[in-house]
């Protein structure tokens, strides 16, 4: 599991969208801003979406049956930090809940949707700008 040192731990509690790559069907990056938060315990950043859009339904299985991959990008002036990983979409209310409760707290609070599902990256590589560099 990827643990973050002080400085990128600091760096994706801070109020700062990121950008979200996942692959569409034809292998063509999808590139989108997002709000995600970060889950020390666990290693995972999660997004808040709704289930029909572009960015969940680009979770799917790769062609040999293997798990997808995205990327986490969060830029601020000369900061910056990529979080890649496996990347999954839940639908259980617990971690739906958990994550508005994350997102509550870091961007702002969240009206009740019906369709929001998790996209769950599970980070196993990270890179930054220099300074945090680990």
């Amino acid at each position: 599991m990827i643990r973050l040192n002080p400085e990128q731990l600091v760096f994706v509690t801070e109020r700062h969208l990121a950008t979200l790559t996942t692959l569409r069907p034809d292998g063509s990056p999808h590139v989108v801003p997002v709000a995600f938060t970060w889950d020390a315990e666990a290693g995972v950043a999660r997004i808040t979406t709704n289930r029909t859009s572009f960015k969940a339904r680009n979770v799917n299985p790769l062609a040999d049956g293997g798990a997808p991959r995205a990327a986490l990008c969060q830029v601020a002036g000369g900061r910056w930090i990529t979080l890649e990983g496996t990347i999954a979409v839940s639908t259980d209310e617990a971690e739906i809940a958990d994550a508005v409760e994350r997102y509550a707290r870091r961007y702002r609070q969240l009206e009740p949707n019906p369709e929001r599902v998790v996209l769950r990256v599970t980070v196993d590589k990270v890179m930054a700008s220099t300074y945090m560099a680990s």
